[in-house]
């Protein structure tokens, strides 16, 4: 194979991947088409399907909590709600990276990359609408000395386990989130 059509092909992957990221942070709370071109939950579970090698992880990841008490969702201000999904996409993310770091080369290793990549995006997302989206000082102050509480989430093996909560994070609390910043748009 032609060294330039391989090169051609790994930086039109790496493009696919990251394409997202160079959008403004806005765009993920004003289009949610953007959102939904970021999700890659349900591309990377097909490709669990074809990789029983990945199915069982060298070492446990924590599951994040993904149960939300409405009535208390709705008493937390906006900063506190991105805080609270801002602490369980890092934690997984730190999971996966372990578990990541002890894989074998395969496919295995790659949908560990391709995860951890898809988190990250949301983590650097997330980070940088905090610099685009005012709050009023209450909320600031609110949010300022005061950690979500840890939600001690289950651990697992099971990769696909995995990617189910990671896509019901995306799809529960990070997208209620999302709408109650919809108002800058």
């Amino acid at each position: 194979m032609d060294l330039h059509k391989v090169l051609l092909v790994v930086l039109s992957m790496v493009g696919s991947d990251l394409s997202c990221v160079w959008s403004k942070p806005l765009d993920f709370i004003c289009d949610p088409e953007a959102r939904k071109v970021m999700n890659k939950v349900t591309e990377l579970e097909q490709d669990l399907v074809d990789c029983s090698a990945a199915a069982s992880l060298p070492n446990s990841i924590r599951l994040p909590c993904i149960k939300v008490h409405m009535a208390t969702w709705r008493t937390k201000s906006v900063p506190q709600r991105r805080a609270e999904v801002l602490l369980s996409l890092g934690s997984l993310l730190q999971d996966v990276r372990r578990a990541r770091d002890q894989s074998q080369l395969g496919c295995g290793l790659n949908l560990l990359e391709r995860l951890d990549r898809s988190i990250n995006n949301y983590l650097l997302v997330l980070t940088h609408l905090h610099n685009q989206v005012s709050y009023s000082s209450k909320e600031q102050e609110e949010s300022e000395g005061t950690e979500a509480p840890a939600c001690l989430g289950q651990d697992s093996q099971d990769l696909g386990l995995v990617l189910k909560h990671f896509g019901r994070l995306i799809s529960g609390k990070l997208e209620w989130l999302v709408l109650d910043m919809a108002q800058a748009c």
